[in-house]
């Protein structure tokens, strides 16, 4: 049996990404041998966009959310990558927080990612302003703080904040307790 045979019969001839019908082929999740164990059945639609990443429909790809789920490798691999590369987007840092991958399918997944630069993670205020580190900002909206018994005044200036790893947070002081706030409450100062 050819690799596409296999595959079509292991995904009832549907995309393994979205489960589109229309031009399904094979697709090989670098590095890859060839096998269908490394490949995955996409639609014409996944495959465009997965080629030409500058043409990325990230709304297209919240079928993700049923896809990392599956219990192919391959299938894992390719909606890890797929994720991590739409994950400024927002929606897909909590669908990465969940996914699990063992050692040998981390491994593999991170073999097909570029290398982040700190650049690629961009954090942004209330008004699409880019923070940086070390920023001055302004809050916003009264904020609750958990874990203290105050709160964040509108109009409460934090200064030389910290990114974290998720675009939506920041560190900094107020009232002299280091505090994770929402950028989306925030204005870069």
């Amino acid at each position: 049996m050819t690799t596409e045979q296999t595959l079509l019969e292991r995904s009832t001839s549907k995309c393994e990404l979205c489960q589109s019908t229309e031009g399904l082929s094979v697709f090989k999740v670098e590095p890859s041998n060839g096998s269908a164990d490394q490949s995955v059945l996409i639609c014409e639609h996944c495959r465009f966009q997965i080629e030409k990443p500058e043409t990325i429909e990230a709304n297209h790809f919240r079928c993700l959310n049923d896809s990392m789920w599956s219990p192919i490798p391959a299938v894992q691999v390719l909606s890890y990558r797929l994720l991590h590369q739409l994950k400024n987007e927002g929606w897909p840092l909590e669908l990465l927080d969940m996914l699990y991958l063992d050692d040998a399918l981390q491994s593999w997944a991170d073999a097909g990612i570029e290398s982040d630069d700190e650049d690629s993670i961009i954090t942004q205020d209330s008004n699409g302003t880019k923070l940086s580190e070390g920023d001055d900002v302004i809050v916003i909206k009264d904020l609750d703080v958990k874990g203290t018994n105050f709160v964040a005044k509108r109009g409460t200036q934090v200064k030389n904040i910290h990114l974290t790893d998720n675009p939506r947070h920041i560190e900094g002081k107020v009232n002299g307790i280091q505090v994770v706030l929402l950028s989306t409450y925030l204005k870069k100062s």
